[in-house]
């Protein structure tokens, strides 16, 4: 397991942030999405070891989180939400600066820069100074510093928050990549529900500090095997009615009818087709997305756009 926690919790004074979390999240792309005040970023800092459990324990790789934060954190990458940049130095000076605060040695954390720096799309802008960085060229220097010392995990906070639809497109192109092709692990903690969609395989879902569900994200959006889309040529409207007649319910989703699986099994529906004299053209496993996931076990519409 790429981390276990085991009855973690964190109060700030008398305020419960977190808790009590007791899971286990396997190596891999893991989205953390909850809406404003869940809990995530709490999480993430508890996962590096920057703040204190008030109860309970875990480990990141293999390290507890408490007893070995500072070898942990050597082997973490860290994108916080927050401005975290020097704005007088260069973008090659201060990636290079955090890859040498990470433990690597000066040459090899300024070679590390040159080619993190170009990985993310800044060469030509390396040697500029922070400050004159837009919005999105500092995100993706706050990609390149959590990545600069190699590190198996990557934990991302919000890293496409603020950006116009270019700029998260290609955001998310970088995540993917790192994601898909790096053979790295990485959180990506985000209230934009479709950013999971695309990068990520297992999915943890907070809610007022509680984990409501988690589990493989292919798993969780196929709604368990319960029920199946169909598209049909003719009269939907009679179609569904004579569904309804044998207690089959149906909801027309995007021109297509999402169908709890009957009882009886799929033969039912083509008894009714030919009963409507309609056509089924598709049937197949329904598939539900993220944001319908969301609300369903949240029970509230997902947060708009902002801080975590």
């Amino acid at each position: 397991m790429l981390i276990e926690a085991t009855g973690l919790s964190k109060n700030y004074g008398r305020v419960h942030a977190l808790g009590p979390l007791s899971l286990e999240l396997p190596t891999g792309s893991i989205a953390l999405v909850g809406p404003n005040g869940a809990g995530k970023t709490t999480f993430l800092r508890l996962l590096m070891g920057l703040l204190l459990p008030t109860e309970g324990a875990a480990t990141v790789l293999g390290r507890d989180v408490v007893m070995q934060g500072l070898s942990l954190r050597k082997q973490v990458g860290y994108m916080p939400e927050h401005e975290c940049l020097i704005p007088e130095m260069t973008g090659v000076g201060f990636v290079s600066f955090m890859g040498r605060l990470s433990g690597l040695p000066p040459a090899i954390a300024l070679s590390r820069a040159h080619d993190v720096l170009q990985f993310v799309g800044l060469r030509e802008e390396r040697y500029r100074k922070i400050a004159e960085y837009s919005l999105g060229m500092r995100q993706r220097v706050k990609l390149a510093q959590a990545i600069v010392h190699d590190p198996p995990l990557c934990l991302l906070d919000e890293p496409t928050a603020g950006l116009d639809p270019i700029g998260r497109e290609e955001m998310l192109a970088l995540l993917g990549t790192l994601a898909k092709k790096t053979g790295k692990s990485i959180i990506l903690s985000t209230h934009l529900l479709e950013d999971v969609e695309g990068i990520c395989d297992y999915l943890l879902v907070l809610d007022s500090g509680r984990a409501v569900t988690h589990g493989l994200l292919k798993e969780l959006l196929s709604l368990g095997g319960t029920a199946i889309t169909v598209r049909i040529k003719g009269d939907q409207d009679a179609f569904m009615v004579a569904l309804a007649s044998r207690g089959i319910r149906a909801q027309l989703v995007a021109q297509e009818l999402r169908i709890e699986r009957p009882s009886e099994g799929e033969k039912i529906l083509f008894e009714v087709a030919r009963e409507t004299h309609t056509q089924i053209r598709h049937m197949g496993r329904s598939v539900q997305s993220v944001e319908e996931l969301f609300l369903n076990v949240v029970n509230r519409p997902p947060p708009p756009s902002g801080g975590s």
